[in-house]
């Protein structure tokens, strides 16, 4: 799985005209699915994302967590994090996972992050979305399964 991670002030989700998911300060967090993803990792990444120390406390340093600060997340399937440029100029997805696995462990991804104690919005999987953001810092993190975990 690869999540691109970004510490927000606001960010929100819109669906032919009508907001899906909306949270103040927490994470935007894109979510892609590789075939080869299982659900351990998907708890995995949940367990990561939500512990991330990246909100600063009194001294300045990037040391509190979304539960610090209240945080939510708003997590977000994008399957454009599998695209594979390398030949050419039109990029090729055959890395991502198919919808129904994809759409299984997005929404287990999900039911993790809230099972975790954080309000966690969504957009729609599979739909056209319009993200907006107001990216805190800027802090982005990009998290890989295939690299934290080691497969083999």
């Amino acid at each position: 799985m690869r999540a691109v991670l970004q510490r927000v002030t606001h960010a929100s989700v819109t669906i032919d005209g009508e907001v899906s998911g909306e949270i103040g300060t927490g994470f935007l967090i894109l979510l892609g699915v590789g075939p080869e993803d299982t659900a351990e990792e998907a708890l995995y990444l949940a367990r990561k994302c939500v512990g991330l120390r990246i909100f600063s406390d009194e001294n300045d340093k990037m040391n509190l967590a979304l539960a610090d600060v209240g945080g939510k997340i708003l997590a977000v399937s994008q399957f454009t994090l599998f695209a594979d440029c390398r030949k050419g100029k039109r990029p090729n997805f055959t890395g991502a996972a198919k919808g129904d696995k994809a759409k299984e462990l997005y929404e287990y991804f999900v039911a993790c992050c809230r099972g975790l104690g954080v309000e966690t919005q969504t957009g729609e999987f599979g739909a056209d979305m319009k993200v907006s953001l107001c990216n805190d810092g800027p802090v982005t993190i990009i998290l890989d399964t295939d690299e934290m975990i080691r497969k083999k």
